[in-house]
Parts: structure tokens; sequence; C-alpha cells
């Protein structure tokens, strides 16, 4: 209640933006309402990390912390805005991925910030049919907001059905997975009030998977899961690094190459189908992929290579050198994301086919196969979220909604959910933008500082925890 009425006095209400001229909301008791309403919740949230009373009283505590949230002004961010412009001009026949919003001459661009005013839209062709959906029905840029909303809240539910029978299948008890997922402060604030699209990537990538685990082998539910993982993807191609785990839950049996190109390719036409059909159909063909170069425009220490390019040159100017370091530390970024999904796969891949010639491999490919796929998926996620060019707060419930039903361990995640749900101010100002300097110093810091602890802790001789293994099987 108290983030709401923060939302009502100084959040990202239509044209504040040009108003205060990206400013953020002076007001004390705004910042003082915003500041209290999330400290008290993720200090209730963390205290329960290890799991609700119950996986009942977890739902319907959710829940009821989500109403007040229904009824405010967006919050944490304007991108609900950019959403509603972007749908108005493909409804209006232009190409949002060939023009920004202000040049299709959208009447509502003044609520946009300012930095994604003049960018072609960086979603996939499916959420750009559900944005003119959004302006359409609801006829006015309120009546869009509102549809917004409701189609985050559709996706959230959808998650919210879905997180039992994950977290059943990977042996991580419902009332912690539920918790964790659902009740984080990011999902209520940024999800729900701020009607971000990422809730519905991710109702779409949760469901997709649930068909997985529970119908694997088999070729039409491997084509349905498909066609929702694709459909993920093109809301948010972040969700492309989930997909090589998705065709380990896809195997039904033994762990063989054959077997995997079997499964998986049902798996990839059900992928490769809906990208088509959305591509096809908002007649807008592949443009949305080049409407991804454009996401890195912001420039914030809240990302890890960012924050170590601009330390870089910090540096370079003491020596009287202009290197232009942060293009270079995020194609580096990349290029080890890429490694590290591949090598995440891998280990997720040799643990099951160890288990091919165990006794009893049935039971125990069947209890390790569903866990090995969401912990990798999951942590797929958390490698993609440090490593891309750009952080913001909302990204962090990527991977938070599989670590969830798959991770044993929950401080190690759900510490930084709690740091990210301080980033931001009601009216969508990130506090990263006035701490530059300090804030690359501190986070390049702490990368450092996590390298040298993860070398001397390969270095160390100590015995695996074989729950925490992406291949390993769920404990009974």
């Amino acid at each position: 209640m108290l983030l709401a009425a923060a939302g009502w006095l100084g959040g990202a209400l239509p044209g504040a933006a040009a108003a205060r001229g990206g400013r953020p909301a002076e007001e004390p008791w705004t910042v003082a309402l915003w500041l209290v309403g999330t400290g008290l919740m993720v200090g209730a949230w963390w205290a329960l990390r290890r799991g609700a009373p119950s996986t009942r009283w977890a739902y319907l505590t959710a829940g009821l912390w989500a109403l007040p949230l229904l009824v405010t002004a967006p919050l944490g961010s304007r991108d609900v805005y950019s959403y509603a412009c972007q749908g108005w001009a493909y409804a209006h026949g232009a190409d949002p991925y060939a023009t920004g919003v202000a040049e299709a001459g959208c009447p509502w661009v003044e609520s946009v910030a300012p930095i994604w005013r003049d960018t072609p839209a960086p979603y996939g062709p499916f959420f750009v049919l559900l944005a003119a959906l959004a302006v359409t029905l609801g006829g006015g840029l309120a009546g869009a907001v509102v549809a917004f909303r409701l189609f985050a809240v559709a996706g959230m539910l959808l998650a919210a059905l879905c997180l039992v029978g994950l977290s059943r299948a990977a042996g991580v008890p419902t009332r912690r997975a539920a918790w964790l997922a659902l009740a984080c402060p990011l999902v209520g604030v940024h999800l729900v009030a701020g009607a971000h699209n990422d809730a519905v990537m991710l109702g779409l990538l949760t469901l997709g998977l649930l068909v997985l685990v529970r119908r694997p082998g088999r070729p039409k539910p491997l084509l349905v899961a498909g066609a929702l993982l694709g459909l993920a993807v093109t809301v948010k191609a972040t969700a492309v690094v989930v997909l090589p785990f998705a065709a380990l839950a896809a195997v039904l049996g033994r762990y063989t190459v054959r077997a995997l190109l079997r499964d998986a390719g049902w798996l990839a036409g059900g992928v490769l189908g809906a990208v088509a059909v959305t591509s096809l159909l908002s007649g807008l063909g592949l443009g949305w992929v080049g409407g991804l170069t454009r996401s890195g425009d912001s420039e914030q220490w809240t990302s890890p290579p960012t924050a170590v390019g601009f330390v870089a040159d910090y540096v370079g100017a003491l020596l009287g050198r202009e290197p232009g370091a942060v293009p270079v530390t995020r194609a580096a970024a990349l290029l080890l994301l890429a490694v590290a999904v591949a090598t995440l796969w891998w280990r997720a891949w040799s643990g099951l086919r160890r288990l091919n010639d165990v006794r009893q491999r049935v039971a125990r490919l069947e209890a390790a196969r569903p866990r090995a796929a969401l912990l990798g998926a999951g942590l797929a996620l958390a490698a993609t979220v440090l490593l891309a060019p750009v952080f913001h707060p909302w990204y962090a419930t990527w991977p938070l909604a599989l670590l969830a039903v798959a991770a044993t361990r929950t401080a190690w995640f759900a510490a930084p959910c709690a740091a990210a749900a301080f980033l931001t101010l009601p009216d969508g100002a990130n506090l990263a933008r006035f701490s530059k300097a300090p804030g690359a110093l501190a986070m390049t810091a702490l990368v450092v500082g996590l390298a040298v602890w993860a070398l001397l802790r390969r270095r160390r001789p100590r015995a695996a925890h074989p729950a925490d293994a992406p291949g390993a099987a769920s404990p009974t």
C-alpha cells in the first residue's frame, strides 16, 4: 500500500518525463513512502526465503501484496509507454523495427523516456501484435496501460500455475518455490505495476517447460512445448538461452546423441514454427532481430561489463588516452556468455549421460532430467543477466523464476534480487544514473573480487555437492 501511494504521488505518470526533463521525483514524501515500502517488502520476502508456512499461504500472501499494485500508476519504469507507442505505430501502418516512435508520430511520445523515442522496438513480433491489440482495445493511452497490465498479470498467473508442477519435478519444496518466485518485490513492482512484457515471456517459458517435463519424448507435446518456447522468444529474445536446456528435458529414456537429435528435432520444429508464423502474421519478417542491437544504448554501471568498460575509460583518461573500452568489454562479455551457456549445457548433458549406465537408471534419470534442465536454464539466464550490455532490475526475475523451482540454495540468487529492488524510484529514475563513477568502481571491484574468489575456490580441493550440480539427480 505504501508503494501504491508512492505511485500516485510520483510514479511514472503520463507526460511526467517531459515535465521533469528526465529528473527523478523530488517530493520527499514520495521517496520516503517508496523506500519504506520497498524495505518492508524486501525484508519480509528475505525472511521466508527458505520457505513460506505453506504453499497456499505463499500464493495467498503474494496475491494480497499484488492487489494495491494493480491500481496504482506504472512504477519503476516508463517502458509501458514505449510498448503503447510501438503498438500504435504498428496499428497505424508503421514498421516499429525501422523507425522510432517519435518519427512514427505516436500521440503519446511525450510519455516515453527520451532515450527510447528514436530507437526501433527491441521486442519480437508476437509482442508487437499484443501491443497493437492493447492499443486497439484500450482506445487511448490509459486503456492501453490497463491492457498491458492485464497481459502482465495473465503471464504471472500462468507462471504461478506452473510453479507447483515444475518444483515437484525438480524435487524442490513448492512452498519455497512459490514464495521466491511470486512474492519477490521485483515481481509486484516491475512485472505487475510496471506491466513489463517480461511477465508474458516468463508465463510462456514456464508453461513450455512444464509440458516438457511432464510429456518428454512425445512428438505432439514436444511441438506444443516448442511453440510456447518460440512465442517466449518472440516476446523477448533473451529466452533463446533456455532452448538448449529445454532440449535436454525433451529426451525420454537414455541420453544418447540419437535420442537428443530425435526429440530435440520435434522441439525445434515447434520453436521455428512459432517464430515463422508470428513473423509472417505480423508482416514484419525478421526485422525484429535488427532492433536488438539498440537495446544497449543505455549505459549504466549496473551491467558488469559496462562498469568494467567505464573504469578502463577512466584509467585511459588519466593516462591521456580515450580507449572507448565499453564496446570492447561488452563484446567480450557476449563471447564469455556463449562460452558459459555452452559449458553449462555440456555439464548437464555429461551428468545425465553418466546416469545411462548406472543400476536403476530409469528411476534416476526420471528424477535427474527435469532438475538438470531447469537448473541449467536458470543458470544460463543468470549468466545472461550478468553479462548483458545493460541491466534493469526486472531482468533479475528471469533467472529467479527458474532457480526458485530448481536450486537447492537460495541466498546466492535471492540477495541480488533484494538489492535490485532499491535501484529505481517510482517515476522510473534509475539511481545508477546518478552514481556513475563510484558505482562503476564498486562493480568492477566486485567483479575482480568474485573472479579471484572463484579461482582460489577451484584450486582448493573440496567435496562436490551433488545436489547443486546441473546434471545431478534431485534428492528424495
